[in-house]
């Protein structure tokens, strides 16, 4: 049973690799005990320097998306802003990884893109359970 992800240059298709992206970089496991959701970006930014670097190349594979949706110039920059953020203060030893719990840029990213395609691209909406 694989992961099946549209291939398509839809807005849909799009919407649903953003979705997944944004679910493995955020919110694909849960801390044991409290069930707060993690995911890679948390994970992998616990190797110094390296793990940031590579979370933030994950998260920009998001605003790619996101310029292949058209979205304005300033939207992509405030979502290239909010990897930045995450990024930079994710990079500073322990308080940077209690940090990247909270600050989300890619779920924030989403948010942005969702917003875009519901107003643009009313078609490409998801009903959220």
């Amino acid at each position: 049973m694989g992961l099946d992800l549209p291939t398509g240059t839809d807005p849909l298709s799009i919407r649903r690799r953003v979705e997944a992206m944004e679910q493995v970089l955020e919110r694909s496991f849960r801390i044991p005990g409290i069930n707060y959701p993690v995911g890679l970006d948390s994970i992998i930014g616990l190797i110094p320097v390296v793990g940031d670097i590579v979370a933030a190349g994950m998260g920009a594979y998001i605003v790619w998306e996101a310029k292949n949706l058209g979205l304005p110039k300033w939207k992509l920059w405030r979502m290239g802003g909010n990897i930045a953020f995450d990024t930079a203060i994710g990079a500073v030893p322990l308080l940077g990884d209690v940090f990247d719990l909270a600050f989300r840029s890619n779920t924030r990213n989403l948010r942005i893109i969702c917003k875009h395609l519901d107003r643009h691209h009313p078609a490409a909406r998801t009903i959220e359970g």
